[in-house]
């Protein structure tokens, strides 16, 4: 019995030997399958921090997102910051347009507080702020807000991007966005070598193959809405040559569902969604 035993020992150890690499192959190919969609923080991690500040930035490193997402405005006297809204009611303890602040003035206000208590006192970061604090630490993606309001803003990117020596695909991943897309072309041209995206809102819906073939001729990207995305758009943008970022998933099942559309990347609230997604063909 005892002999019997042993031999049945030493065949279950030879049996787990040769199974244990076929585990850690399906493990590599489980982290490879999820390491395929780009995972983009909106705002930061928007959805445990107050959007673009610098506290909600951290979280998006900190959670492990590919890129952080920014929006770029300009003040009064032509300082970029980043905030959402063409106003700043809805995210500081002020009232009024971006437009209308000095930089002085906007980083008086609390960006903070309406998100919660523990966020009193965040401040509107300066677009030159964000870099320096996050630049070869995490990829990011710069949207020009309301660029038509701005006039000389995409130089003033372009500028910041250049003095810190951020203007080269080989230093790092820095992809400039904007829902204008004559901005997108006129920023290409000041940065032929970083990529472009276009956003798309629910007007693009019906986006022609034409039309993907004139965006990719000065973008790299086509970032819709996510309620426009169906699979036969995701062909087509890849037919073009483009990659596609879809916005904004806020719960699990969003992101679920555009990882089954074979999408390149999510821009999402919640980056910790994106890594819990099922692994495809297992």
């Amino acid at each position: 019995m005892k002999r019997t035993g042993i031999v049945f020992s030493i065949i279950c150890v030879a049996m787990s030997m040769f199974a244990m690499p076929v585990m850690a192959a399906k493990g590599e190919v489980s982290m490879r399958e999820q390491q395929q969609i780009v995972n983009v923080a909106h705002r930061g991690a928007s959805a445990h921090a107050p959007e673009n500040t610098m506290a909600a930035f951290h979280k998006g490193v900190e959670m492990k997102a590919d890129y952080v997402e920014i929006d770029v405005q300009m003040t009064k006297d032509g300082e970029l910051v980043l905030i959402h809204d063409t106003t700043v009611d809805r995210t500081t303890d002020g009232t009024g347009k971006v437009s209308d602040y000095t930089l002085e003035e906007i980083r008086q206000l609390d960006a903070g507080s309406w998100f919660g208590e523990e966020f009193s006192g965040e401040k509107v970061p300066t677009f030159e702020e964000m870099l320096d604090a996050f630049r070869g630490k995490t990829g990011i993606l710069v949207e020009l807000k309301a660029p038509e309001l701005y006039p000389g803003i995409e130089e003033k990117v372009a500028e910041a991007l250049k003095e810190r020596n951020m203007d080269h695909t080989a230093n790092g991943k820095i992809v400039i966005q904007s829902f204008n897309h004559e901005s997108v072309k006129k920023s290409k041209e000041l940065l032929p070598e970083l990529p472009h995206a276009v956003l798309a809102g629910m007007s693009w819906a019906d986006v022609s193959m034409e039309e993907l073939n004139e965006f990719a001729s000065y973008a790299d990207y086509f970032n819709p809405n996510m309620n426009i995305v169906t699979p036969e758009l995701v062909d087509m943008v890849h037919t073009a040559g483009l990659e596609i970022y879809p916005y904004t998933s806020r719960s699990q099942e969003q992101a679920y569902h555009l990882f089954d559309l074979n999408v390149d990347g999510i821009v999402t609230d919640y980056p910790e969604h994106v890594y819990h997604h099922p692994v495809k063909n297992q």
